[in-house]
């Protein structure tokens, strides 16, 4: 291959530094700069196509191989040889693209270079620091040429302490929820749990007037027995974190067994192989889907005693329980519930013996879920169950002919159904309310004698609530529960008239035993008292008579001091019996005024 002319000329040329350049120091790169203004300065020149190199202080890139101004060695290969004088050929715009690009490519590799240099240098640094702390620390423990593998080994092993106890922290109390963390535990006092749990007032003025009856609700469930608890499960109202609650958080004597990857749980009496509990986690959907008061009524005996004897069947006694909710936050969350493809198809809707019909109940849709649709949609079905959901699965539908709505009109099919509603509602063992979780907890363990383990737990943050609507959308789903709502209202209202009810009873309670014990100990201290005053008598009769003449003046108030003392107490504690029997008070009055000055003295002693 024939080389031109001018390729020819640059070969035979020596690779030396030109006159007139300064010459080379023991730092090549420190008149780098200046070198290249004056190879550029002379066009034509071999020099001036050969670039100056990175700037100083800067190291050579990976991928960048500057062409050095020193003679090639002999045997290099061809192509080396002709790569510093081909770049004469090229324009000089072409010459400066490369070069910045080559610089760039060194900048980069430059901050790499600080960066780990950097990172070098600061854990030398705090190595070095921390053998220093170490070696004052345990400096007459050992010495100082092995200091730094000691305190490698002892900064090793606190951070693996650390991580240890973060997680050992983070299984112990995940989230926020522990008790040990927070911080107004140590700077203000425990309040009460059950006083503002809603953010409102324990006080409420009530709307309805209930019995002493309808208030205390005390069951006297013997789990050991034949009783029976059923657990009325309404969807979307928290029911299955209170029925988790029932099989897993419970003090029993036996508890439930919950294996890991099973819904269901066996939760047997104490000595006996048969169920306690009716509900989802421990019988499973015997009764069906979300069975409601007219399927458990029927089914629940049946399915409990269907396969013994009429004549050895138990008497039992089947206590119902449920929880309600928020209409307007039951009917969104079931919303949000359909829109992800749930369908409740299993639920059988039994009544008077039979399922209703494809006319009696249809369906809002047509494909095999409901998902993805919207609050309109779901709201426009006239056929839709979540509807008065509530008032629907507590009342007796056989009253109204099942879901014929022939049967009579609807003014007073609504009627009888929100008035059976509320009765069952009110004769039920114990119903909850999603809103109060600690008062829920409260009053069931007053009405079962049963305690839970661990206090339920108030979410004020539920998919319902992520949901943002107008007032005018909130007026209309409010409209379409309008019976769930008025049976909301009123079981809100028997439910904290309960609640207080219980916590007056508990207050009563605490204080009567208060008084018994103040009682008992009072006639204990006199007691002793006078034992041992007769004690001292009988030890020096004659002293005792010579220093005291109306010894025996005193020996009878000592004598008769404990009964007036206790007719006393008693003529305080029942004021009615008092007024009843007036003369009693009269004969009494002569003892009473030595005896109150005695026990007056005896309490300024104490």
């Amino acid at each position: 291959m024939a080389l031109s002319a001018c390729t020819a000329r640059a070969l035979r040329q020596p690779l030396q530094p030109e006159q007139g350049a300064p010459s080379r120091t023991t730092c090549p790169r420190r008149h780098s700069r200046v070198e290249a203004e004056l190879a550029e300065s002379r066009p034509g020149s071999f020099a001036a196509s050969v670039r100056a190199g990175p700037p100083r202080g800067v190291s050579q890139g990976f991928y960048s191989q500057p062409i050095q101004d020193k003679p090639l060695k002999a045997s290099s290969s061809l192509a080396g040889a002709l790569s510093a004088p081909l770049l004469a050929l090229l324009p000089r715009g072409r010459r400066r693209r490369m070069h910045d690009l080559r610089r760039r490519w060194d900048l980069g590799s430059l901050c790499r270079a600080l960066l780990t240099r950097g990172l070098a240098a600061l854990g030398h640094s705090l190595k070095h620091v921390l053998s220093a702390i170490f070696s004052k620390i345990f400096g007459p423990l050992a010495s100082v040429g092995n200091m730094d593998e000691k305190s490698n080994k002892l900064l090793l092993a606190l951070v693996m302490f650390f991580l240890f106890a973060v997680i050992v922290l983070q299984y112990v109390c995940p989230g926020t929820e522990c008790q040990l963390l927070r911080l107004q535990a140590f700077s203000s006092p425990v309040p009460d749990p059950y006083h503002s749990e809603d953010e409102s007032s324990a006080r409420f003025l009530p709307r309805y007037n209930f019995s002493r009856s309808d208030l205390l609700r005390k069951v006297d469930f013997d789990i050991k027995g034949d009783d029976l608890i059923v657990f009325l499960h309404i969807q979307k109202t928290g029911g299955t974190t209170f029925g988790r609650h029932l099989v897993r958080n419970i003090q029993l004597e036996q508890p439930c067994e919950c294996r890991v990857g099973q819904k269901k749980c066996t939760c047997h009496r104490p000595g006996k192989r048969e169920t306690w509990l009716f509900s989802r986690f421990s019988t499973g959907w015997s009764c069906g889907l979300h069975a409601d008061w007219t399927e458990l009524t029927s089914c629940v005996p049946a399915m409990v005693d269907g396969k013994r004897d009429a004549r050895l069947r138990p008497s039992r006694n089947f206590h119902y329980i449920t929880i309600l909710r928020d209409p307007v936050s039951r009917y969104l969350s079931e919303w949000r519930h359909v829109q992800r493809g749930a369908t409740w198809k299993a639920s059988l809707h039994v009544c008077d013996g039979r399922p209703p019909t494809s006319k009696e109940l249809p369906s809002c849709y047509t494909g095999d879920d409901w998902s993805g649709c919207p609050l309109k949609e779901f709201m426009d079905c006239p056929y839709n169950l979540a509807n008065n959901r509530q008032v629907r699965m507590l009342s007796d539908l056989t009253l109204v002919g099942c879901y014929n709505l022939s049967v009579m009109p609807e003014k007073q099919r609504n009627k009888v159904l929100l008035e059976s509603a509320k009765s069952n509602l009110k004769h039920m063992a114990f119903f909850g309310l999603t809103e109060f979780q600690r008062k829920t907890q409260y009053l069931f363990e007053k009405t079962f004698n049963m305690n839970f383990i661990s206090p339920f737990t108030q979410y004020n943050t539920t998919r319902a609530s992520s949901v943002e609507i107008n007032e005018e959308v909130q007026k209309h789903i409010e409209r379409l529960n309008f019976l769930d709502m008025e049976l909301y209202s009123y079981a809100k209202d028997l439910f904290l008239q309960r609640y207080q009810f219980m916590r007056q009873k508990e207050h009563q309670e605490a204080r009567r035993k208060r008084l018994e014990q103040r009682k008992f100990l009072r006639g204990r201290f006199l007691q002793t008292h006078f034992q041992g005053q007769r004690q001292g008598q009988s030890q020096n009769p004659t002293q005792n008579q010579s220093q005291n003449p109306n010894l025996n003046a005193n020996q009878n108030l000592t004598q008769n001091l404990t009964p007036n003392l206790t007719q006393n107490l008693s003529q305080k504690e029942n004021r009615s019996n008092q007024k009843r029997n007036p003369g009693q008070d009269q004969k009494g009055s002569n003892n009473s005024n030595g005896i109150n000055d005695y026990i007056g003295s005896v309490e300024k002693w104490r």
